[in-house]
């Protein structure tokens, strides 16, 4: 008898230990934390290909944005800003591709439209970028840059009138970029002949810059904020 117990004793302390209730959760905790510290690695690097835009860093930009379309190549949003950045060195066949890719895998990303739009509206296709505008208007009516985008476009065909008219749209929307809506449309008022209201307009928009300093912070999204560049267009 005595034997009997003392062989299960030595059987039983050879088997693998149960975890409790309380280890499982840890293990469960553990394994949440190793996955959340990936998805914290791939929002590390945008923070960091952000910080290189910003910079004009684009080439670098573009390398860490490799990096990250390799570990998540189906990431429209990615293909989306590596397109920006591609567009910013004006590297337009490149920019165009990822714009493509973007599109495909996310058909309703208005971004990617508006910024295939600028790409068109930068080589010249203004049709071309003007059909981009109004899909990306078709799936997100409330995006005020394209808007904008499209009344630069309009009055870049010589279409003034329509210009101003979708110029006035965008300002309905909200007031994030209304001294940009104002300028432009001053510009556009001054290229059909109407300088005292052009002059009325500008001054408009000098003086929201003036009282909204955090307005000049959005000027990294855009091409250019004086009227002295023949086509300047808002990014998303």
């Amino acid at each position: 008898m005595k034997d009997n117990i003392t062989n299960y004793k030595k059987h039983s302390s050879s088997l693998v230990p149960i975890p409790s209730v309380s280890e499982e959760e840890s293990i469960k905790a553990a394994m949440a934390t190793q996955l959340k510290k990936k998805e914290l690695s791939d929002l590390h690097l945008r923070i960091i290909i952000k910080q290189e835009a910003n910079q004009g860093n684009y080439q670098k930009a573009i390398a860490i944005l490799d990096k990250l379309i390799a570990r998540l190549p189906n990431s429209a949003i990615d293909y989306n800003n590596r397109g920006l950045m591609y567009l910013k060195i004006a590297d337009y066949d490149q920019a165009m591709t990822d714009f493509n890719k973007a599109i495909a895998l996310s058909p309703s990303l208005d971004r990617a439209y508006n910024n295939r739009g600028n790409c068109y509206a930068h080589q010249g296709n203004l049709s071309k970028a003007i059909e981009n505008y109004e899909k990306a208007l078709d799936i997100n009516p409330y995006n005020q840059k394209v808007w904008i985008n499209q009344g630069i476009t309009l009055r870049e065909l010589g279409d003034y009138p329509l210009a101003i008219e979708t110029l006035e749209l965008a300002k309905m929307i909200g007031n994030q970029y209304l001294g940009r809506i104002y300028a432009e449309r001053g510009y556009t008022r001054y290229l059909m002949g109407g300088l005292e209201l052009c002059d009325l307009r500008l001054s408009s928009c000098l003086v929201l810059f003036t009282r909204r300093p955090s307005l000049s912070a959005k000027s990294d999204e855009m091409v250019s904020q004086s009227a002295k560049t023949r086509y300047f267009a808002i990014k998303s």
